[in-house]
């Protein structure tokens, strides 16, 4: 309580005096028994203990030498009582002198959580802290009681309906608190039982499956799909509603929605009641309202076409091609309508584009959030909308895409919103908010076969270094055919044009399989620079120049082929190899892409140095969304060497095949050519195809990070002197999972030859998994 306590011989309190502060003073009014006004002599505030007294004579609206009087002293409570930090306050008038006789709240000294599974303890510190719950905060009863009905809250998002929070305070020195959130989380209620009644058109079972919200399964554990969400619940009301929309069914309605939970709250029933009405055919589309003169060009844009069922997707899209249609002219907030002119008797539909560009803006500022690592500067060079220009809806999309395809936040994470500048008609702000994922990678790879056993290769990566979008890896590999060593640089924004540099440092050790036993090997080592220059926003052009010394060693396992080469020119060669290439990605995410294209041209050549020769590679791949939850993805690449001046190709540039990124199922380096020791020595021209096609784990839903795949890879090497002919092609086929697991990607896969040789080495099994940071 707060009241106004006077002393001295100026002012006695009558009994009705003291009835008004007892009843003000519950109310923390401020207000009791009327003082004169004076003028102040003196303040002194007593009951500090680790306020600053400046906080306090800073909320007084009154100073010495000032007139006090009673509206002063209740905007002097009030102020005090703001700040949050005192659990009481009261003002006493000892003469010319007014004394603020402080309580000062209780200091939180601690903050746990005793119990807590479900959520992240740090995560969850954090935000009690921003609405007032943390340690060094003032303790408030209030709010503590509101963050114990918050937690209780959540845990009803994530259906662990038996969950209890109780908060425990315990007092310690110096007027300080614990603050304990003691949680008994219980189990969660699974969903047991979900029916969808009044569906006569499609079967039940055909609409449960397109619902994100499952019964509990073998992969529920994983997926919490089992878990009810009214969120989820309502997104899947509306896939139900989209699908029939879809196949002309424009009346269709959720009629209602029932969800029951058990008395032991640990299981829940669904049941959803839907009425379809009757399917509609388009019979003409029509266009109404201003298209700036340009209606043939919104006419082109039109995705229903008469004579075909309603579909509400393709409503959707041409309204959503429409607006992005006139923000490319720069009507930001145009907006279009949809008006379906039903005939029930006929089942016929006519569908009218209403459309309203509004007014011609312009954008004020770009607006970036959400980045706590990366720089603005780096996301704000992907931008093709620029501020104080025209607003260009065609622009904004393909800076969003652009900072997407960057690789350094989480996919479909990045969103952007157009935003009304107060008082200026024809100003707009562009706000990009992004999610950031960890964008350092420590990757693992192994194999095994029953000639080489085990063999492993590693690499430690960071794609924004320092949240400077600069790209630093180190690759190292060890099996029994080789080890490698290189430090890649890649600097995206080397100039301000958009031209990158790459630099590469690298020292391998190749050992070309062999049946033997002798060990021979060659180490080349060397470095390289390239830059790459943008053509386009998905075309690229590099080119660059470099610098290799080859050794190779003698032994009596050394294959002829080697022994003749050295005996040619030595032991030591070097070379300074021209880069040139092409490259264009239109990949709608580089981590794991559902639609798409990306194709590469590389041509190496090095005309001067002991070894002359030029060695071409081209890869194309090319990703289908064959449905909204299978995807199809295609790969092929061909390399091709040949030798200049007359002299041969050299044989430490020769194309190996076989194991990841080729032709899986066979040892990798063990396709093509091998003489009479046994040697895998590669060729100087390779092929391989490999086609992909990803499903969901049955459990999963739609989850893109957790999929299942099959493929089938064909491909071999030949050498020199050998003729390509397709009977020599290896093909093999298996299984395998590619998950984005908490730790980073993992990749299985299992296999089995499909066409081989009796001497060819399999190796059925392979993996690779990688750790985030």
């Amino acid at each position: 309580m707060s009241s106004f306590h006077s002393s001295g011989a100026k002012h006695r309190p009558s009994r009705l005096s003291l009835l008004a502060l007892a009843l003000t003073g519950m109310f923390q009014s401020g207000l009791a028994w009327a003082v004169d006004p004076f003028v102040l002599k003196d303040i002194r505030v007593e009951g500090l203990q680790r306020t600053d007294p400046g906080t306090v004579f800073a909320s007084l609206p009154f100073r010495i030498g000032d007139t006090y009087n009673d509206e002063k002293g209740a905007a002097a409570l009030r102020a005090l009582f703001a700040t949050g930090l005192f659990k009481d306050v009261r003002i006493s008038i000892e003469g010319n002198a007014v004394v603020v006789i402080i309580d000062e709240r209780p200091i939180i000294a601690n903050v746990n959580f005793v119990g807590l599974k479900e959520f992240d303890t740090e995560a969850l510190t954090k935000s009690l802290k921003d609405v007032g719950i943390g340690e060094g905060k003032p303790f408030d009863k209030a709010l503590a009681d509101r963050a114990e009905q918050e937690l209780k809250r959540q845990y009803l998002t994530r259906s662990l309906y038996g969950a209890e929070v109780t908060t425990t305070i315990t007092p310690i020195e110096r007027n300080r608190v614990n603050v304990s959130f003691n949680v008994t989380e219980g189990e969660p209620a699974k969903i047991a039982e979900i029916r969808i009644l009044g569906s006569k058109v499609f079967s039940e079972s055909t609409l449960l499956g397109l619902l994100e919200q499952t019964t509990t399964g073998w992969l529920t554990w994983y997926t919490k799909t089992d878990r009810y969400s009214r969120a989820k619940l309502n997104a899947d009301l509306e896939t139900i509603r989209s699908y029939y929309l879809n196949r002309g069914y424009l009346e269709f309605n959720v009629t209602s929605t029932q969800v029951t939970i058990s008395p032991d709250k640990q299981s829940i029933s669904i049941a959803i009641t839907v009425s379809e009405g009757q399917p509609y055919t388009v019979t003409g589309v029509k266009l109404e309202g201003d298209y700036l003169g340009r209606e043939e060009d919104f006419k082109h844009l039109v995705f229903l076409k008469p004579g075909q069922a309603y579909q509400g997707e393709a409503v959707a899209n041409t309204t959503r091609a429409f607006s992005d249609l006139f923000g490319t002219y720069g009507y930001a907030f145009a907006r279009v309508d949809s008006k379906p002119e039903i005939d029930r008797a006929t089942g016929q539909v006519v569908v009218t584009f209403v459309a309203e560009p509004q007014r011609r803006v312009y954008v004020r500022k770009v607006i970036i959030s959400g980045n706590s690592r990366t720089r603005d500067e780096v996301i704000r060079r992907e931008f093709r909308q620029f501020e104080a220009a025209w607003y260009d809806g065609q622009k904004i999309k393909a800076s969003r895409d652009r900072v997407e395809r960057l690789g350094y936040f989480k996919d479909k994470e990045v969103t952007i919103d157009t935003q009304e500048v107060p008082g200026a008609q024809d100003q707009v702000d562009v706000i990009l908010t992004v999610v950031e994922r960890p964008t350092g990678a420590i990757t693992v790879g192994a194999g095994y076969s029953s000639q080489t056993k085990l063999s492993f290769t590693g690499s430690i990566r960071q794609d924004n270094v320092f949240g400077s979008g600069n790209y630093l890896g180190i690759d190292i590999s060890t099996a029994r055919t080789g080890r490698q060593l290189q430090v890649s640089t890649v600097d995206p924004y080397f100039t301000v044009d958009g031209v990158s540099r790459s630099l590469d440092v690298f020292y391998r050790t190749t050992r070309p399989i062999n049946t033997l036993g002798e060990e021979y090997q060659y180490i080349t080592k060397g470095g390289a620079v390239r830059f790459g220059v943008p053509f386009s926003e998905v075309d690229t052009v590099f080119f660059g120049v470099g610098y290799e010394q080859t050794d190779i060693t003698t032994s009596k396992g050394l294959p002829n082929s080697y022994f003749i080469f050295v005996n040619q020119f030595g032991q030591h060669s070097n070379s300074i190899p021209l880069t040139v290439g092409w490259q264009r990605d239109s990949r709608d995410s580089i981590i794991s892409p559902l639609k798409g294209r990306y194709q590469r041209v590389n041509l190496e050549i090095s005309p001067l140095g002991e070894v002359r020769f030029a060695r071409l590679n081209l890869q194309y791949q090319q990703y289908f969304d064959v449905t909204n939850k299978i995807t199809l993805g295609l790969n092929s690449e061909l390399g091709w060497g040949v030798g200049l001046g007359g002299k041969p190709y050299p044989l430490f540039k020769n194309f190996y095949g076989g194991g990841l990124g080729s032709v899986r199922v066979f040892e990798a380096g063990s396709l093509g050519p091998n003489d009479i020791t046994g040697s895998y020595s590669g060729g100087n021209r390779r092929f391989n195809t490999n086609a992909e096609l990803y499903l969901p784990v049955p459990g999963s839903g739609n989850d893109k990070s957790f999929r299942i795949f099959g493929f089938v890879d064909a491909g071999n090497v030949w050498g020199t002197n050998e003729k390509l002919q397709l009977d020599t092609i290896r093909v093999s086929a298996g299984v395998g999972l590619s998950w984005i697991s908490p730790m980073g990607p993992l990749r299985l896969s299992y296999g089995k030859p499909i066409r081989k040789l009796r001497t060819d080495r399999i190796e059925k099994f392979q993996f690779q998994i990688g750790t985030a940071f």
